[in-house]
């Protein structure tokens, strides 16, 4: 069995069995060919690989700089490849169990201020043709905390608007259901009733919500661009991306007593230990706002 016949077989287990999204294959795939590029200069296949081949394939990779959350999901990769090359009886061991990843500082993601969003989100010029589903996207990413690929899917059999509720196929093609506020509602039927209405669209797209100019579903880089856009017009200078809206939603939620395990379940988390990184944003606002308002903090 050679590197490529090796790593197509566990990235389409990953993507058909294991139902991965896309990206995360496609990352899979690239950490996997860096190990292959490297093991073959060496004349290692996939077969005859043992832990201390792999340890070696790990000191190569770090010594071209990457961060210590790079080799972990590299570690990760090889881990789980060398898992299912037992699983399918190619090994009988799995090298890689004993690699010891980096340990990793905790980082806090950027989140947005109540304010920030609502800048945001008034920034959006409705005399633009784009406009109204710009404003809709905006009102859904902070409404209902989702992920860019799970915007991007959304469709219109995903929305029960009478029950508050939207559908969403979120990562392993798990399904949730989400409470939706008021006005995401209001924003999502205004565009389908006076935009949407009016487009022509692609044949095999009708069913997806958020549409182009050419009536087809959006790509990730348009909703990208959206929430670049709507950050610069509000002259708002932190490093924002569609994903600062899950982080706020997430955050604003814990910060208004939300139950934390009702949060991880609209977040789609498969552990409450991901959620919990809310709760140090939380905290960390409650320090800040002791340091700047307290009698004693001019001293």
């Amino acid at each position: 069995m050679n590197w490529s016949s090796a790593i197509k077989e566990f990235c389409d287990y990953m993507k058909i069995e294991k139902g991965l999204a896309e990206n995360s294959v496609k990352a899979y795939r690239r950490d996997l060919f860096k190990l292959a590029d490297f093991s073959e200069e060496q004349g290692w296949m996939p077969l005859n690989m043992d832990l201390k081949a792999l340890e070696e394939a790990v000191v190569h990779l770090s010594k071209g700089g990457i961060s210590a959350n790079s080799q972990a999901r590299f570690i990760s990769s090889l881990k789980g490849f060398y898992k299912y090359l037992v699983l399918e009886d190619y090994r009988k061991t799995n090298p890689a169990e004993l690699l010891n990843a980096p340990r990793l500082s905790r980082k806090l993601p950027v989140y947005l201020e109540e304010e920030e969003v609502s800048a945001m989100i008034n920034s959006v010029d409705l005399s633009k043709p784009e406009g109204m589903r710009n404003k809709a996207i905006l009102e859904t990413l902070y409404g209902c905390g989702l992920r860019v690929s799970e915007l991007t899917d959304l469709r219109i059999s995903d929305l029960f608007l009478k029950e508050d509720i939207i559908r969403v196929n979120g990562k392993g093609n798990k399904e949730r259901l989400i409470p939706i506020n008021a006005l995401a509602q209001k924003r999502m039927e205004l565009y389908r009733k006076e935009v949407r209405v009016h487009q022509e669209i692609v044949r095999g797209q009708e069913d997806f919500l958020f549409l182009n100019r050419r009536g087809k579903k959006l790509s990730r880089a348009m909703i990208f661009n959206i929430v670049k856009e709507a950050a610069t017009k509000a002259g708002i200078r932190k490093e924002i991306s569609p994903h600062t809206f899950r982080h706020s939603f997430a955050t604003h939620l814990v910060k208004h007593g939300a139950d934390l395990r009702a949060v991880q379940d609209m977040l789609g988390h498969e552990s409450i230990t991901t959620t919990e990184i809310y709760t140090h944003l939380s905290q960390q606002q409650l320090r800040d706002t002791i340091i700047s308002f307290h009698p004693r903090a001019s001293d």
